[in-house]
């Protein structure tokens, strides 16, 4: 993102979601399974490890250019509670938090009063509260869906899961793969597990989890990228937010390669989302970063690009009340749910 791309939202006051909205991406319908395509798929861990080093050090951004790349990284945030724990008064408030991400007075001052994330997603028996408490914003209700966290629950009620959650108003369902296909080789498997998902998301969003901490090689991640992708996959996310190893940078370069590798050879932009340990507003740019530089700047916006998080949130709005006042609050003075 150039200097005056950074700009753009504070000095119009547009939101991403505005061009995205009149500018809809036709949506991905798949294609049939290419299993030379997907066997052709590598991932040369050692540079893509260096690569990925080289990332945190090579964007610097400060003042206003720093606070347009935050709002931006707002504008993307899936706010998650996936707790077993979770109540409606918790998803009430993580709703009004999405409405009104940060304090009112600092949005002003940056000339986005209506900034939004770009979504609050929940679990499946939370989807009534989160949609009667975002009607009317435009904010879409995302849920975690086939028996997550693991997806080891029966394939017929994973099915009738997701169609439970549309039915009860979500627009996008993050569904998790079968693992055990990707680790066995199961291509065609796995195809036809997610063109069942997809079926049965009707005109819903899906988000195809590849829970790449236990996918075993950066290879496999490449090729369950692919065959998602391939059954139609609206976005392919990292990971659940559960697994001891969450997103990372290598494992999103080599998801995003995979998606450019979709677009030039079939013409359709499918989404990313890291989700699971991105907190710190640093991390957020990162991030942004590096989709600019291998996807271009059209991903940056929330129909292709999310972050799963419930903390980042809390400091990316730290920074820019420092940008505003000049001045660190305490981290209890931005709670999120």
């Amino acid at each position: 993102m150039s200097h005056t791309d950074t700009m753009t939202a504070l000095e119009t006051g547009q939101l991403p979601q505005v061009s995205a909205t009149h500018n809809p991406e036709p949506r991905n319908p798949g294609i049939p399974l290419d299993m030379d395509w997907v066997m052709r798929a590598r991932a040369n861990r050692s540079a893509i490890e260096r690569r990925a080093a080289t990332l945190p050090g090579r964007r610097s951004v400060k003042k206003e250019h720093q606070a347009a790349w935050l709002a931006r990284a707002i504008s993307c945030i899936d706010l998650t509670t996936l707790s077993g724990d979770d109540t409606p008064g918790r998803v009430l408030r993580l709703c009004t938090k999405a409405r009104n991400p940060v304090r009112a007075d600092i949005l002003d001052t940056l000339g986005l009063p209506n900034l939004t994330t770009g979504a609050v997603c929940v679990y499946h028996d939370m989807i009534g509260d989160a949609v009667r408490a975002l009607d009317g914003t435009g904010i879409p209700v995302a849920a975690v869906s086939t028996g997550f966290p693991a997806g080891l629950s029966p394939f017929h009620l994973r099915i009738a899961e997701i169609e439970e959650s549309v039915k009860a108003g979500a627009e996008e369902i993050d569904i998790v793969i079968s693992r055990r296909l990707v680790l066995r080789g199961d291509w065609q498997g796995l195809y036809d597990e997610m063109v069942a998902f997809r079926k049965a998301c009707g005109p819903a969003h899906v988000k195809a989890i590849l829970a790449t901490g236990e996918l075993g090689t950066l290879q496999n991640v490449a090729r369950a990228s692919l065959v998602c992708m391939m059954a139609g996959a609206d976005f392919i996310k990292t990971s659940t937010g559960k697994e001891s190893v969450n997103a990372t940078l290598p494992v999103s370069l080599v998801m995003i390669r995979a998606i450019r590798d979709f677009y030039d050879r079939t013409g359709f932009r499918v989404g990313y989302k890291p989700a699971g340990g991105i907190s710190k507003a640093k991390d957020a740019v990162t991030y942004l970063a590096l989709i600019k530089e291998e996807l271009g700047d059209r991903w940056l916006r929330p129909d292709l690009f999310r972050f799963g998080a419930s903390s980042l949130l809390g400091d990316i709005e730290r920074q820019l009340e420092h940008h505003v006042t000049g001045a660190y609050s305490a981290s209890w003075r931005h709670p999120i749910g």
